[in-house]
């Protein structure tokens, strides 16, 4: 006997990374989602399209800080993605960022992302016991960082399997 045919729960993890520490926190959180089952996609935002976000139950965008706020490349894709709006309704979302120094708006950057997300009707996740809004790291991530990196990509990944698997 067998069960109702569950579909593959599918991630996306874009990024925009000028010192590449974007991109490794992206690779982090890709380590921490795969073992859980979700397929799972990690790309540098100019690679893209607000289309494509459609094809996922779960999108995560990292971003550097940049006057407390996310990059032009971030930004560009989010308000592209207006053309799609009620159509990433009930998708699960996420934002990470990273910073130069403590101070640097990593959650102000973190925020903007997320505002946009919820706009679009996303369910977010926060964390009662990591970065509580989504990964940060100042400069170069380190051990704290790549474990809060890793949790964070299993708890999006688990919560887009509760949602769509």
């Amino acid at each position: 006997m067998t069960g109702p045919v569950r579909n593959m729960v599918k991630m996306l993890i874009c990024y925009y990374s000028r010192s590449g520490n974007t991109r490794k926190m992206a690779r982090l959180i890709e380590k921490g989602a795969r073992p859980t089952g979700v397929e799972v996609d990690v790309k540098d935002v100019k690679d893209v399209t607000p289309a494509a976000l459609l094809k996922y139950d779960c999108v995560v965008i990292g971003s550097p800080t940049y006057y407390g706020l996310m990059s032009a490349e971030v930004k560009a894709l989010l308000d592209k993605s207006i053309r799609y709006h009620g159509r990433l309704d009930g998708k699960v979302g996420g934002a990470f960022s990273s910073s130069y120094n403590v101070g640097g708006g990593n959650e102000t950057t973190i925020m903007a992302i997320l505002e946009s997300l919820l706009i679009h009707g996303m369910v977010v996740c926060g964390d009662p016991d990591g970065d509580h809004y989504g990964p940060v790291s100042i400069g170069k991530p380190n051990r704290r960082v790549e474990a809060v990196c890793r949790r964070y990509g299993e708890r999006v990944a688990e919560l887009a399997k509760r949602l769509h698997g």
